[in-house]
């Protein structure tokens, strides 16, 4: 890891929450042994009030909690616009990881999972939200269109008076997909086979949620239609893209 890696670490905050105190304890002990900052919750009750507190920089999260369960916490912090989000289930098959990202977490794992295995995927998603500024003459990765700008080398969205809009690895593929091809009709076979060519998490049965989902936030910007339905067709960006 480079020094800047490990400062950054440092710098991070991680808020583990799960109602089992052992495994709870083992990746808040595992984490921290990585440098970074860790804090715990047992239910999502106490995840809201740390949360409150002090506003992490990604949610650890498990899924099946008494009371209110994880789903129903990371559709809410997705609407929020919240920390980044990792759920952790016992549920591992494909249609319950593909729910988990459809209700907006950025990334899934199934118990039990290997320590090194969350490291890894906790250390990609801070980076890519942590990512330093790209120098000025580092042309090509951006990308305009009607006011918003997309950063594909930080993986930022900001919509046309700056704000930055958090966006899951699937969204994230298909609008930088729709900005690659702006003003075509894209075929659901198309958008996945260009998302997936960049090892995205985009399946078959969630990209008309994830489509759904990326207008969706992008609406609660502007009301200004930016990605039409052809019926019987597909998808098309409709504004005009520059690419800088």
């Amino acid at each position: 890891m480079s020094a800047e890696t490990a400062d950054m670490d440092m710098q991070s905050l991680i808020l583990v929450v799960d109602d089992d105190p052992d495994l709870r304890r083992l990746i808040t002990d595992f984490l921290a042994g990585h440098g970074y900052q860790v804090e715990s919750a047992n239910n999502v009750a106490e995840m809201r009030r740390a949360i409150e507190a002090r506003r992490p920089d990604l949610v650890v999260l498990d899924v099946m909690m008494p009371g209110e369960d994880g789903l129903s916490a990371a559709r809410q912090l997705a609407s929020e616009h919240g920390p980044a989000v990792i759920m952790l289930s016992a549920l591992g098959s494909d249609t319950d990881r593909i729910i988990g990202l459809e209700v907006g977490a950025d990334d899934y794992l199934a118990k039990p999972c290997n320590p090194r295995e969350l490291l890894a995927r906790v250390r990609a998603l801070l980076r890519r939200s942590q990512s330093p500024a790209i120098p000025t003459d580092v042309r090509g990765n951006l990308y305009e269109f009607a006011g918003w700008r997309l950063d594909v080398m930080r993986r930022d969205l900001r919509d046309p008076t700056g704000i930055f809009i958090n966006l899951s690895d699937g969204e994230f593929s298909l609008l930088r997909t729709f900005v690659e091809h702006p003003q075509r009709v894209l075929s659901r076979d198309q958008l996945l086979d260009y998302a997936r060519g960049r090892g995205s998490e985009v399946y078959d049965r969630a990209i008309d949620s994830q489509i759904s989902r990326l207008r969706r936030k992008i609406n609660e910007r502007v009301q200004t239609e930016l990605i039409r339905t052809v019926r019987n067709e597909g998808y098309m960006l409709l504004p005009t893209v520059v690419r800088l």
